[in-house]
């Protein structure tokens, strides 16, 4: 179990967390659509007192699908949609390269979180990563990140088997970042349910 501080930060992944992914790739704001609840979710977290920060590969960029500029909107999108209910993304950082292209910052490597740390000086072991693949829950732990938590949005469903065949279980699993962030929340109270691994439940 995490122990939250005054300013514990929170990790997002983006496309399958906060939005719906594409096989496809976003390429454009109009093919941003966030998942249902999401956006309530980050804004009671940062009513919560938590500072919230993105933490996403985009490789859209290396591939030349989009442009920096494209991508800029997008992000500026979704901080607007964010804002409609009071959340905010105090910063973001994102992996622009292919895999091919065997760069540090590409989850499930923990370059970003390392950005994020030299940036605003992050208590990684204090702070929480919630995200929808293995690349996410790997990147959080080899970065030291105190506590990790798998949506079944998105990737999720998908890689939490492999995390299992790998004894990398999460913290938690949640159905979306909403059940995510109710989990965070009352945890942080002392009142959380937590599911063991054999299927029971544990009240912390």
């Amino acid at each position: 179990m995490f122990v939250a501080r005054e300013k514990a930060v929170v990790f997002l992944d983006r496309d399958g967390v906060i939005n719906e992914d594409s096989s496809c790739y976003i390429r454009s704001v109009p093919e941003f659509r966030f998942i249902p609840g999401s956006a309530e979710a980050v804004a009671r977290l940062c009513a919560a007192g938590f500072e919230v920060m993105l933490i996403t590969n985009q490789s859209v960029i290396g591939r030349k699908l989009v442009t920096e500029s494209t991508l800029s909107s997008i992000f500026e999108h979704m901080r607007q949609g964010l804002a409609a209910f009071g959340g905010t993304i105090k910063d973001i950082f994102y992996c622009p390269h292919r895999p091919e292209e065997h760069c540090l910052c590409r989850k499930p490597r923990p370059g970003l979180f390392f950005q994020a740390q030299a940036a605003h000086d992050v208590d990684l072991r204090s702070s929480i990563m919630v995200g929808d693949s293995a690349k996410d829950m790997e990147a959080a732990l080899a970065a030291g990140v105190g506590t990790r938590v798998l949506v079944r949005t998105g990737n999720g469903k998908r890689d939490l088997l492999c995390l299992q065949e790998k004894g990398l279980d999460p913290d938690f699993v949640a159905k979306d970042l909403g059940e995510a962030v109710d989990w965070i929340l009352l945890n942080r109270e002392g009142r959380a349910v937590m599911t063991s691994k054999d299927g029971t439940d544990q009240r912390t």
